[in-house]
């Protein structure tokens, strides 16, 4: 049986002619529902839910930037890893201004902002074992905790994209649909949403209310493709054969051509998976404003469980009690896709730093893979310990959230660097459109950055703490 290739080889006998129709380029779909399992758990189920129950439909408009506005980074990145074949933090640390040791400064940034996803990721494994506790109350919740965890490491320590991807799409698809039924089937009672409740939230504005800003931000850093998913496309778009399939730049016109066909295709890959997260993400925000907005005690310092029995009323209330059961099957495949996509992007990512930092040559495929396989077991534990000590999943979450709306900085700084060496290298063109679309993401990412970092000096982000659920409220 032939051994096959390393995609991050770039292997000459890999070059292939691009898709030239719609039709061929689907069936080379795949790296963007990866981001899209990472994003529908945390964004979707926690964040989405939240801010439509905390502000009501006024700040539609939020999931809908947020969504939308990313996107032309992320096509950046993805730009540079087809045209160069290099991983995320190989680029990074081309990048200008210095380097502590071996590595660009935008990599220890990276490491640092990090330490903190844990929160974010631990919260979405305990939110699982939770959910799970709830299903089969004789198993403590503890025990399932430390399952869920030996299950992601057991689907990302075989190394396989192809399983990655095959259970991203059929666990999106599944939710997906859900959804979308439980939102038809609520314009069939009291609390239908109308055409006004929608247009109100087009009105770009903030409630007044406590911690709403903080609220804000950390649902636009959860929502959409966060930093950490722009930085983990490379990788998928590599696995999946991009850049193998492009070839070392030669200089050719036959390179060129393909490096345009392939991006083109990545164009196709990154846009249908964002009109398919952000129809879930938006059916979520409605039916959260329509079911939860208002109601009393529901409040995002609740723990697990009682997060998820009230998030059930949004399959109950409006199909019935006996939709309970398919709440939890729904929550389970979106949680746990979460989990396990999250885990094969951190992997990659953090062997790539390791990497980086000298710790191994990453180009070497057999110690990538023990480094794969170790990593796959090690962060499942670190992300149960978390949990443990933490025990606040949802606030967990939106600490992670608060926190990608920082490492959107780094990224955004990155993708300036790497749109100017493209338009050097005058390869791959670009309409207008598209250039306004990049600068309008990237002052708009830079905007919510930079207020993260204002709010979290002003308040603190313990003040989101479980410790200080009885003090008094902060400002908005």
């Amino acid at each position: 049986m032939q051994t096959p290739s390393d995609p991050y080889a770039l292997d000459p006998a890999d070059v292939a002619e691009p898709p030239t129709t719609l039709r061929g380029a689907l069936r080379h779909l795949g790296p963007g529902f990866l981001l899209s399992a990472s994003i529908v758990g945390s964004g979707e189920l926690v964040a989405t839910t939240q801010l439509g129950a905390g502000a009501g439909f006024a700040v539609m408009w939020v999931i809908l930037v947020s969504c939308l506005v990313k996107v032309a980074v992320q096509l950046e990145f993805g730009k540079r890893a087809i045209m160069t074949g290099e991983t995320t933090f190989n680029s990074f640390n081309r990048l200008p201004g210095p380097k502590l040791g071996r590595a660009h400064w935008s990599v220890w940034t990276w490491l640092f902002l990090m330490v903190f996803k844990f929160l974010q990721v631990g919260g979405i494994v305990g939110l699982v074992a939770v959910l799970l506790h709830l299903w089969a109350p004789k198993v403590p919740e503890v025990a399932w905790l430390w399952i869920v965890a030996a299950a992601v490491a057991a689907i990302v320590g075989s190394g396989r994209y192809r399983l990655l991807e095959f259970l991203s799409v059929t666990m999106i698809g599944l939710f997906t649909v859900f959804t979308m039924v439980s939102l038809g089937a609520l314009q069939f009672t009291p609390d239908a949403v109308a055409l006004g409740d929608v247009l109100s939230g087009l009105s770009f504005q903030i409630p007044e209310g406590a911690g709403m800003v903080l609220l804000v931000i950390g649902a636009f850093g959860i929502t959409g493709v966060g930093g950490d998913e722009i930085m983990a496309y490379n990788y998928w778009l590599i696995e999946k054969g991009y850049a193998a399939k492009t070839g070392k730049n030669d200089g050719s016109e036959a390179w060129a051509r393909r490096a345009r066909g392939w991006v083109r295709v990545m164009y196709i890959d990154a846009i249908v998976a964002m009109l398919v997260y952000t129809v879930v993400t938006v059916c979520f925000f409605l039916l959260g404003a329509a079911l939860l907005h208002g109601r009393e005690g529901w409040d995002f310092t609740q723990g697990g469980e009682a997060f998820l029995t009230g998030l059930s009323t949004i399959y109950t209330g409006t199909l019935g009690a006996w939709a309970e059961p398919l709440f939890y099957f729904g929550a389970f495949v979106v949680l746990f896709s979460t989990a396990f996509s999250a885990l094969g992007a951190w992997t990659r990512q953090f062997s790539d730093a390791f990497g980086t930092l000298g710790l191994f040559d990453f180009g070497d495929l057999h110690r990538r893979r023990l480094w794969v396989l170790t990593l796959a077991v090690v962060i499942p534990i670190l992300w149960a310990t978390v949990y443990l000590r933490m025990g606040n999943p949802v606030w967990m979450v939106f600490v992670g959230g608060f926190v990608t709306s920082i490492i959107l900085l780094v990224v955004v700084f990155a993708a300036i660097v790497f749109k100017r060496w493209r338009q050097r290298d005058a390869v791959i063109r670009t309409g207008n459109a598209y250039s306004v679309a990049f600068w309008a993401s990237v002052a708009m990412i830079v905007f919510v950055g930079v207020w993260s970092s204002k709010e979290a000096v002003r308040k603190g982000v313990e003040k989101m703490s479980p410790a200080s659920e009885n003090a008094p409220a902060p400002d908005s």
